[in-house]
Formats: C-alpha cells, structure tokens, sequence
C-alpha cells in the first residue's frame, strides 16, 4: 500500500491565524469564545461565537476577487497558502498529480443572506452572477484549486461537522490509489453568521452563556449548554512517501487509517448505543494495521452538548473497554469552538502538532465533573506526553461518522 504522509499545514482559525500561533495557543489553553463582532447580536439570544480576528482576505485574493466570494472561500484559500508554502511542493510542475479535497458542510451562508435580501427588495431581476459560485459548498475546493493550478482529482464533502475529516480521508485515498502522488485537503467554514447562529438555535444546540464568552464552551463539563459557533480554513498537503522522501520534504506525521459509519437513525440525534461510531474508529484502526492497545491520543468530537458528549463517552468505553480510563482525551471544541466543516482538518492538524510537540493539547473550562463523562478529559491545563498513535473523530448529523489515525512517522513500520 503507498503511504500517505503530511508534508505541510495551514490554518486560519478563532485561536491563530497560523499553524505557530494555533501551537501557541492550544500550549496556552487560550480560548476563542468572545461577543459576536460581525454583526448586531443585540436583539439575539446568542450574542457568542468563535470569529477569525485580523484576517484579511485581500492578502490571498485579489480584491475583485475577495469581493465576489464568500469569507468560508477566503478562509480555504488562505488556509492553503501557508500549507502550500510550509510544504515547498511545486504544485504545477506536478501536472495532473496532485489534486484538491477542500470540504464545506453549509458553504457561503454570508452570501445566501445576501441574496435573500436582494431577493426581498428586488426580485429575481438583477442577481449578481458571483452569487452562486460563492454560496455553493464545493467552491472552496474549486478556488483552491484555480489558486495553485491543481489538476488531479478535485472533490468537496459536504457531510456536515465530519466533512474536512472524509475530505482528508478521500485524499488518502485517492494518493493509495495511485490517482495523484499528492492532495491539498482540508476544509473551511463560516458559521458566524446570522442565519447560522438562528439555525443552530432553533435546534437548541447553541450555548446562550452570553455573559461568560470565553467559557462558554465547555466540553464534558456537566454545566455545558451546547455549541458555540466558529469559523476556519485548515489545509493539509498530503503526500505519497516516495514522492515526498524524492523531493527531501520534511515529513510531520504519517495518516495510516481512515474508517468511515453511518448511524442510520436521526437527522441530528447521535447514535445512543455508540455502536455505530465506535465502528468507524475499529474500522480506521483496523486500516491502520492498529489496536486500541496503540492509540495514545484522542482528539474528540466533544461540541459541548449534553447528549453529545455523554454519547461520544460511550462510544469511547464501547472502543477501549476496560483501558478506556487510561487513553487521553480532549476536545479542542472548547478553544476554538465548532468549526462545523472545517472541524475536521482543524483537529488533524492539531492531532500533528500534539505528536510533534509532544503534549496532549486541554479540554479548558472543565471544572464540573459529570457522572455520564468520566474519562481523562486533560481538564484546563496542557500536558506533556510523547505521542505516536492518535486518532480524530468527526461525527455530523445525519448520522455520518468518520474516524482519522494519525501517527508519528518512522522510516519503518510493522
């Protein structure tokens, strides 16, 4: 089988606006929950959410450009460059050999708005043309790709909060599969946004800690009263070993399994057995050539809800047995918030950093022990811990359930 390792990474996120400062801010505990800024929460019952500071979009796109897209577009897009430029990969003296899997679970929400009130004042006369390109989920994978003259294969999940977790796992496969020696994969979203924040709420699944921005989100914490929204473009470039070992790249890590479930049971409501999300981690274990005896890190789904985190425990004792007190856990949630599509690639590459840095990054704002949620949570304080074997988990409604393992390199395995 042809491996498949990571030679580069960028982000743009609610804690860094770079893989450094995203280091620097998991070390730090640093969360990125504040009062909304984009638009007026006045009148809102949520006033909170996980925005991107001081990023601006005319440093990766043209100003026309940056002006006709939709901000989950210039997040992807800004996200790549810094994975592009950390990889050193010459992507267009590459030909049809490296491709794009950029994924989006909602799209250009910020669009749709507008042009729901364009409709409202205007009718259908008069609908800019740039519209729908930038509201379309798949045109963070498409701008990325007319960015860096991409021209492998070109794909975009829009599986909701596991949608930048299959994006990189597709990209895995499709270099395995001898269809391109490297892929640029990850996600972006932006949901801070009115209708986001409305639609999440109507759900219930939105935290109105209004007077507590920054604690608000708080994983496995049995005060947690659900999800505060974020925003993101993370990328990782991905490539086959021999390809990367030609070209002397430096290699971070190595992704060695990807397991894929479905719960077929509710639009939004997890699986309450856990049976069908513990299969995907098994199933990503078992592509990896690995046990539960291996794994030494997990990051977690973990959205601070009260069904979901209790559910996702279960899945984790159903996975691990009777070691499942003794495997870490975290969910990075509770910094930079849910970064719904973009959570995926936000935590893969926060799973890389963890094994190159050598620590196990905080669950912060855990300080109340609940009875459902028992596990090694790393509450509110970073540790230091040698990581070799560490696992993702995406979970999105409608039942999609995905699972990355993600490992230290060694010129050898087995």
């Amino acid at each position: 089988m042809r491996r498949v390792v990571v030679t580069g990474m960028g982000t743009v996120n609610p804690i860094g606006n770079s893989i450094p400062e995203l280091d620097e801010a998991l070390r730090e505990g640093r969360s990125g929950g504040a009062l909304i800024t984009s638009f007026d929460v006045s009148e809102s019952p949520v006033k909170i959410g996980c925005e991107v500071k001081g990023f601006d979009p005319e440093s990766v796109l043209d100003r026309k450009s940056a002006r006709r897209t939709s901000r989950f577009i210039h997040l992807a897009v800004g996200a790549a460059h810094e994975a592009v430029e950390s990889s050193g990969l010459d992507i267009r003296a590459e030909g049809d050999r490296v491709g794009a899997s950029i994924a989006s679970g909602i799209g250009g929400m910020d669009m749709q708005l507008l042009a729901h009130e364009h409709y409202l004042t205007n009718g259908i006369d008069r609908f800019s043309p740039f519209w729908t390109p930038g509201i379309i989920p798949n045109m963070g994978a498409g701008y990325v790709s007319m960015e860096f003259g991409t021209q492998g294969p070109l794909a975009s999940s829009s599986t909701a909060c596991a949608a930048s977790s299959m994006a990189i796992g597709d990209a895995v496969m499709y270099i395995r599969a001898g269809m391109a020696d490297a892929m640029l994969a990850g996600g972006a979203e932006c949901g801070v946004v009115p209708v986001g924040i409305g639609g999440f709420h109507g759900i219930r699944a939105c935290s109105t800690r209004n007077d507590e921005p920054a604690t608000a989100s708080r994983p496995f914490d049995a005060t947690r009263d659900g999800i505060v929204l974020g925003e993101a473009g993370s990328v990782l470039v991905l490539e086959e070993l021999e390809h990367a070992l030609r070209r002397d790249a430096t290699i971070l890590a190595e992704v060695t399994g990807y397991g894929l479930s479905s719960d077929a049971r509710h639009v939004t409501e997890p699986d309450p057995t856990g049976e069908n999300p513990a299969r995907a981690i098994t199933n990503a274990l078992a592509d990896a050539g690995r046990t539960t005896a291996d794994v030494e890190y997990v990051n977690a789904h973990g959205t601070s809800t009260p069904v979901g985190d209790a559910a996702e425990t279960r899945v984790l004792k159903r996975v691990f047995g009777e070691r499942a007190n003794e495997v870490p856990v975290s969910s990075t949630k509770s910094m930079t918030g849910h970064l719904l599509g973009a959570t995926g690639a936000t935590e893969a590459a926060i799973c890389v950093l963890a094994i190159n840095g050598g620590y196990l990054p905080p669950t912060i704002n855990l300080h109340t022990p609940d009875p459902e949620c028992d596990l090694d949570y790393v509450p509110n304080t970073a540790r230091e811990q040698r990581i070799d074997v560490a696992i993702s988990n995406g979970f999105g409604f409608g039942g999609h359930n995905a699972c990355l393992v993600i490992e230290r390199y060694e010129e050898r395995r087995g």
